[in-house]
């Protein structure tokens, strides 16, 4: 089969399309033929160095949908052909609070989504919605499950709430923009690119501000009327500080990255003095996975997809993520 391979760290070149064989399901495992998978951020992280637990040579890609091929011993239930999409939380264990210490996340160190087969737990295997395309599907699972736990499961979003999502243009940040909006949140957004808060606009915000501006603090302050009951950090650095200006008293902060780097100078009163909860999440439970496909498919919501690109691309379109130029995800097709 054809399939990305990551066989030593470094720059976008080190991602290379080769043939390998096609994996055997084990008992319990399922071979899913990939019609579409998507990037994530974490796959930049990865390639040079910057997430746990990273073993080489490996196909990176956490994201993918496609057909049932073949089935291990004692898999009742999936039929070969049938359409489904992978939940990339691996052994998530019993605890639906946190994952236990078998959890990983699919795709480095354990072989992904970026080749014609992949094999995956049973458990992990769901039947794609169908009002989804390939691409569509593949764009859902992680950024779907990242967003759903941190506004709903964790972030206890009550209809009518006001949510702020800095950094608006990432998979998880489109989907959890969706996502708010069609439980009844009233949403405004941050980006460094006008294009982008436009976009916000047309999916549903109710506004957004330029956090390249100097007095932008102020100005969303002035425009929320009070504040935003919950936030969604995947930022960190300054922003996080920036939010707790801008939350409510007994405002809820959720936690799911941190890609401007460590907090400094964090001014702790005005965090106890407000009585703001601060949470952290990653992915999600196969219970927030489940979750997360009923409540897309009751409200028929649909990723945001940059482009779809070919699987020799996947370089090009890590180089894209990188430099922030993506509105949704960059989706690759299998044919």
């Amino acid at each position: 089969m054809r399939a990305v391979m990551l066989r030593e760290l470094g720059g976008p070149e080190k991602l290379q399309v080769e043939e390998i064989p096609t994996p055997t399901p084990g008992p319990g495992e399922v071979l899913i033929r990939v019609r579409a998978a998507a990037l994530n951020r974490r796959d930049v992280y990865a390639r040079v160095g910057l997430y746990p637990g990273v073993k080489l040579p490996a196909v990176p890609g956490s994201d993918g949908a496609g057909e049932v091929a073949a089935v291990g011993e004692d898999v009742p239930g999936l039929e070969t052909g049938a359409p489904v999409i992978i939940n990339p939380s691996l052994h998530w264990g019993p605890d639906p609070r946190f994952y236990g210490q078998g959890f990983s996340i699919l795709g480095i160190p354990v072989n992904g989504t970026f080749a014609e087969y992949v094999v995956v737990p049973a458990e992990n295997v769901f039947p794609k919605p169908a009002y989804l395309t390939w691409e569509e599907a593949a764009a859902l699972p992680l950024g779907g499950v990242t967003a759903f736990r941190a506004l709903f499961t964790r972030g206890g979003l009550r209809v009518g709430e006001s949510v702020l999502i800095p950094g608006i243009g990432g998979g998880v940040a489109t989907l959890a923009l969706a996502m708010a909006v069609a439980a009844g949140a009233e949403v405004w957004v941050t980006s460094s690119r006008e294009e982008k808060l436009r976009r916000a606009r047309e999916l549903g915000a109710r506004g957004g501000v330029l956090y390249t501006a100097e007095d932008w603090v102020r100005s969303l302050r002035r425009d929320l009327a009070g504040g935003f009951d919950l936030a969604l950090d995947s930022v960190g650095g300054q922003t996080f500080s920036d939010l707790i200006a801008l939350a409510r008293p007994g405002a809820r902060i959720v936690v799911f990255g941190s890609t401007s780097g460590p907090v400094n100078n964090l001014v702790m009163p005005r965090l106890f003095f407000k009585q703001l909860d601060v949470r952290g999440s990653t992915m999600g439970s196969p219970t927030d996975f489940a979750q997360m496909l009923a409540f897309v498919t009751e409200h028929q919501i649909r990723p945001v997809i940059d482009r779809v690109w070919g699987l020799q691309q996947v370089g090009e379109a890590e180089v894209a993520m990188d430099a922030g130029e993506l509105f949704g995800k960059a989706v690759f097709a299998i044919p």
